[in-house]
């Protein structure tokens, strides 16, 4: 799947309210992009998404099933 067709997924399926699939868009888009970047960039690029990753934390305990079940 590529970054148009998860953004697809993601618009059809109200994804914007769901964060790690806007996280899976940005590092689909990311590795699309990874020949045009400087490795630096890239890893930079990476580095910030991984970031912004782990401050999801763990708001999903609990709260499985309806999360991530359709």
């Amino acid at each position: 799947m590529d970054s148009q067709e998860l953004g697809q997924y993601i618009t059809e399926t109200d994804g914007f309210s769901k964060p790690w699939l806007l996280v899976q868009l940005r590092l689909k888009k990311l590795e699309e992009r990874r020949a045009e970047l400087e490795p630096g960039e890239y890893l930079h690029q990476l580095a910030d998404i991984h970031q912004d990753l782990m401050k999801l934390g763990e708001w999903w305990k609990g709260q499985e099933q309806e999360v991530f079940e359709p």
